[in-house]
């Protein structure tokens, strides 16, 4: 059976070349590319992202990722974000006092995790949501990689929550569109088994 197309979004942000890397390993054929028609056509897309949420929104915006995903969408063909990949996926998104729009295929908004050590950075835990499909087969105490000072609260679909300084939203699951907090792809093995399961709805 010939591999999953997987699509890394290029958009000037995101660890572009590890995220390649960790699919690679659990057997997507990958491309990362900043080309809209190979992104709406893929088996499924990947929306990186690291730093500022507004500066992602530029990039985003430039190569028309709205469209790219409304198209995705509509086809019900699948999306994972991962860290501020996720984050961009929700309405909006404050830093600093200042509140930027996000893509809006997920609601919530992206505020400042209130906890006394930030960034959350390093190994922690999640607590899945029940009948979960990125987290099946996986250990209670199966730990992932994060690093970030914000954070979704409150939002729909299947909720994965971790805790530091308070709950959070660490991972979504919403018809086609996946997301994760953390950083599967810095989560060894754990992280891939989580796109492997992934890469199966795709």
């Amino acid at each position: 059976m010939a591999a999953k197309t997987v699509v890394v979004l290029d958009y000037g942000s995101g660890n572009l070349r590890s995220a390649q890397r960790a699919l690679e390993r659990v057997g997507a054929d990958v491309t990362v590319t900043a080309n809209a028609d190979a992104a709406i056509e893929a088996d499924g897309l990947v929306v990186p992202g690291v730093g500022a949420f507004a500066a992602c929104m530029d990039g985003l915006n430039k190569v028309g990722a709205r469209a790219v995903l409304d198209a995705r969408l509509a086809a019900d063909r699948p999306v994972l974000g991962i860290c501020v990949g996720m984050q961009v996926l929700f309405d909006s998104g404050i830093e600093h006092g200042v509140e930027a729009a996000g893509l809006g295929v997920l609601p919530g908004r992206v505020e400042a995790l209130r906890a006394p050590v930030r960034p959350h950075m390093g190994w922690n835990t999640v607590e899945r949501a029940e009948g979960s499909v990125l987290f099946a087969g996986m250990a209670e105490d199966t730990r992932f990689y994060f690093v970030h000072s914000y954070a979704v609260h409150k939002t729909d679909g299947l909720i994965t929550r971790t805790t530091h300084g308070e709950p959070f939203v660490s991972a979504v699951e919403r018809g086609t569109v996946s997301a994760t907090q953390f950083h599967p792809e810095k989560s060894g093995d754990a992280g891939a088994a989580l796109l492997e399961n992934w890469l199966r709805t795709v």
